[in-house]
């Protein structure tokens, strides 16, 4: 998300996006002048960059299109919001936002601190927020998640289980004697990972599980 500007500094590629142009003008004006931006025109889409969106609150519409910054092409994305209750920070986060900074609190040096954040790929969260997202999480794992055995990942304690001996070397009848299951039952678990996480094969699975630390 960075690239070399005329001067030869290190710069960042910002796409400001906003729910009406007085929005959009304001965060331009207070972004324009930083010498580590470079903020792009509302057509100009190609290449990665750091998203900023501001919103008034995180709705259906809004989470639409925080989800299609996330297919961009390595864009992270910082969220400038107004409101932001319980309900819409975890949606953000399953929207894939690094950055969250209240609408009231969004000046530029912090704008450009949670931006520079997210252009390393790391979050960003005010810690009160950050509390309320963790125990939501909390919630979410104890009343949804662990009654049907699932981890917030979304991987059962088994599919960790096919994953790792997938990762230590073992092919499918292996993995089926080791954990007693049928081979039908060991490539059902496989097909079930691959669908719902939208990977590509095993190889992307075990890349997958590595990644998360869970192997």
């Amino acid at each position: 998300m960075r690239y070399q500007g005329e001067s030869g500094a290190e710069r960042i590629r910002v796409r400001l996006m906003a729910q009406d142009p007085i929005s959009r003008a304001g965060l331009a004006g207070q972004l324009r002048n930083c010498p580590q931006l470079e903020l792009l025109g509302e057509e100009e889409y190609d290449g990665p960059a750091v998203a900023v969106v501001s919103v008034d609150r995180i709705g259906e519409t809004e989470m639409q299109t925080l989800r299609r910054f996330q297919r961009g092409d390595g864009c992270g994305t910082v969220l400038v919001a107004t409101e932001i209750d319980d309900a819409g920070l975890v949606a953000a986060a399953e929207c894939g936002v690094l950055g969250v900074v209240r609408r009231a609190e969004a000046s530029t040096d912090r704008l450009v601190q949670v931006i520079t954040a997210a252009a390393s790929g790391e979050g960003s969260v005010p810690a009160d927020l950050l509390g309320r997202l963790l125990d939501q999480v909390g919630r979410l794992q104890r009343q949804v998640l662990d009654p049907r055995g699932l981890a917030f990942t979304g991987l059962a304690p088994r599919e960790v289980d096919v994953l790792r001996l997938i990762a230590e070397g073992s092919d499918t009848a292996e993995i089926a004697r080791t954990l007693a299951f049928s081979e039908r039952t060991v490539k059902n678990i496989l097909h079930d990972v691959t669908t719902r996480l939208q990977l590509r094969n095993r190889s992307h699975a075990v890349a997958y599980a590595m990644r998360q630390g869970f192997i």
